[in-house]
């Protein structure tokens, strides 16, 4: 699912659908590079929509060196195997949630193993539209814009997992919309040259940080894999998602004539759009802004519960937690220009304010009442915030209060 990264402790790694959703607004700019539009349109190319090894191409070629051995790798495996082992019973107890038992579910990656991880996961996602024809029937003119879509689509894909293997720390995988049963368990990846990098950069002690890690992944596998219908309520919404990328690939393909659709669009945003809306909504329709809006909320809850059971449990437990915490809080406040402009064009610099709402959110229902009525967000889709509940938590109590009123036998 998502991860910590080496920007900070609630900066979290760049989830699919965002991806996809960048994407797919970077091909709407791509009319106006019509002045090389021959040249595309003779050019041999894969079909589909996405040219995969050239995606791989560029992001493994933003990250050549710091490959890990063999003889690394048995040992990371078999090391942080011990972590979560460790954080398991540690989480059970505070979250009152029970976890598989599954000790070949931890892997040591370096930056090129979790690209070749996530590239085929994003593989997965897009199969919806990778079947769309993007021949254009024979006209040049057509033809030239599904190979610019292409190569558009192909590099961002490649640029942003290319960036993001740089960052991300950890990562809880649970491959959604894969064909793996429900009650199949997720799997924890570690980049240990990032881990190594921040490590030594911030002066982190060794132990704690990497415990500090694990626990914050290891919650995500309480997360999904304590309460199933997690991962299915997620696979819909992202169904529903790739439904949408679909019908928006059509419009690309049509061009000039694709891209007044999108115009239409952001001048419809402008007024229906909240002020906390991203430029990646103001390419979608009201429709899909609400369907983003139930994602981006999910999103929030999985990853503020996570720093939450993290901050809880990790205070008593490691004797530098604070310090690590202060550190990180430190290294996001300093990020380069580079960085911020980055998660600007990206959209990510909304999603690193909504996840600081999310722990906020779930910070305040253990203020205003205790963990276990917070916990009630995991019993079912219909305990899950809103975005504007999640802004105000007291509506959300509000909510599940008036709801246990009026259910005979619920309790508070």
């Amino acid at each position: 699912m998502n991860s910590l990264n080496n920007g900070s402790s609630r900066e979290p790694r760049l989830s699919k659908n965002y991806v996809a959703a960048g994407a797919m607004a970077g091909a709407a700019l791509g009319v106006w590079a019509g002045k090389r539009i021959q040249e595309y349109a003779r050019k041999d190319r894969p079909e589909g929509m996405i040219d995969w090894d050239r995606s791989r191409e560029i992001a493994t070629g933003m990250n050549k060196g710091n490959a890990l051995t063999a003889t690394e790798r048995d040992h990371l495996d078999a090391y942080y195997g011990e972590l979560v082992a460790r954080c398991t019973p540690i989480v059970s107890e505070y979250t009152g949630s029970s976890l598989p038992t599954n000790t070949e579910r931890t892997y040591a990656f370096d930056r090129v193993d979790w690209i070749n991880a996530n590239l085929e996961g994003f593989k997965r996602m897009f199969e919806p539209i990778e079947s769309l024809d993007t021949s254009g029937g024979g006209n040049m003119v057509t033809e030239a814009w599904g190979g610019m879509n292409q190569t558009i689509l192909s590099y961002e894909i490649g640029l942003l997992l290319g960036y993001m293997a740089r960052r991300v720390l950890g990562q809880y995988d649970l491959a959604l919309l894969g064909r793996e049963p429900v009650t199949s368990t997720g799997k924890l990846y570690y980049v240990e040259p990032n881990i190594r990098g921040i490590e030594n950069k911030l002066g982190l002690p060794k132990e704690d940080f990497r415990m500090w890690l694990a626990l914050h992944e290891t919650t995500h596998a309480f997360e999904f894999e304590a309460h199933p219908w997690v991962r299915l309520h997620f696979n819909g919404l992202l169904d529903r998602y790739m439904s949408f990328l679909k019908q928006d690939a059509e419009f690309l393909r049509q061009g000039v004539q694709g891209l007044k659709v999108f115009a239409k669009r952001i001048q419809e945003g402008r007024s229906s759009t909240s002020s906390n809306g991203s430029w990646i909504e103001s390419l979608m329709d009201e429709e899909q802004r609400q369907l983003f809006g139930e994602m981006q909320a999910l999103m929030c809850v999985i990853e503020g519960y996570s720093n939450h059971v993290m901050n809880a449990v990790g205070k008593d437990l490691l004797e530098n937690y604070e310090i690590i915490s202060r550190k990180f809080e430190e290294r996001q406040k300093q990020r380069s220009q580079a960085d911020q402009l980055f998660a600007k064009l990206t959209g990510l610099d909304v999603k690193m304010e909504q996840y600081r709402q999310g722990q906020e959110f779930i910070d305040e229902v253990v203020r205003q009442r205790n963990h276990d009525y917070a916990h009630r967000v995991w019993d079912k889709p219909e305990n899950l915030p809103t975005m504007e509940e999640i802004r105000n938590p007291s509506a959300w109590i509000a909510r599940l209060d008036a709801t246990a009123a009026v259910l005979p036998g619920v309790a508070e």
